[in-house]
């Protein structure tokens, strides 16, 4: 599929094997102003993940969304093993999103390019994790209560990449093993200042607030 925009929904608890939003196979997706959510009483294995991208999907932007309680955010590649598929796409943009109480994978990007900018993340063990040789630009940013906010190792057997400027990381630690060369996205934007993030975040993203 291609030229997809899914907007303005309330996605809550989206039970394995299914996830709230599953993007497979398909190209110029939008995904803007939704509230996905779950729950965290249950292990982190109950519920799938509430957005992920997948199986050579590329051209995906993520914006003024919520997320909230939940430990399995957003994966953006589904295996170490599919190189062959992802490998040239998987190109992602997250901008400001409001992660509140997700445990991991804001996102979790293999293979890919990501552009991660103006985004507020609060309360997240491990945030960005950039693996399989992912090239993560992480931006402008706001890590509140959140041990690590960049990681490029864990998990996989090859480590991604990162670059990071202009973020607010808090006390959050960064794990990078590894810095990247995309530092320039392919495409014109205005990223705000840190500074500014919360606001404009807190009051804009989600589901009604078109």
């Amino acid at each position: 599929m291609t030229n997809v925009v899914v907007r303005n929904l309330n996605i809550s608890k989206p039970l394995k094997p299914s996830d709230g939003i599953t993007v497979q196979a398909s190209t110029k997706v939008w995904i803007d102003h939704n509230s996905f959510s779950a729950d965290r009483d249950h292990d982190k294995d109950y519920y799938d993940g509430l957005l992920d991208i997948n199986h050579g999907s590329d051209y995906v932007t993520v914006s003024w969304n919520t997320f909230k309680d939940h430990y399995k955010g957003s994966l953006v590649g589904h295996s170490d093993n599919s190189a062959s598929e992802d490998t040239g796409h998987l190109r992602v943009t997250y901008h400001h999103n409001h992660f509140s109480n997700v445990y991991s994978r804001i996102p979790s990007l293999r293979f890919g390019t990501g552009h991660f900018y103006d985004n507020y993340v609060v309360g997240a063990e491990t945030a960005v994790h950039s693996r399989m040789g992912a090239q993560m630009l992480v931006e402008n940013n706001v890590f509140s209560n959140t041990k690590v906010a960049v990681t490029t190792s864990r998990d996989s057997d090859v480590d991604g990449y990162a670059n990071l400027r202009g973020n607010d990381l808090g006390t959050a630690a960064t794990e990078i093993s590894q810095v990247g060369t995309f530092t320039a996205p392919p495409y014109g934007y205005t990223a705000e200042p840190a500074s500014t993030v919360v606001a404009s975040v807190t009051s804009g993203a989600g589901a009604g607030k078109l």
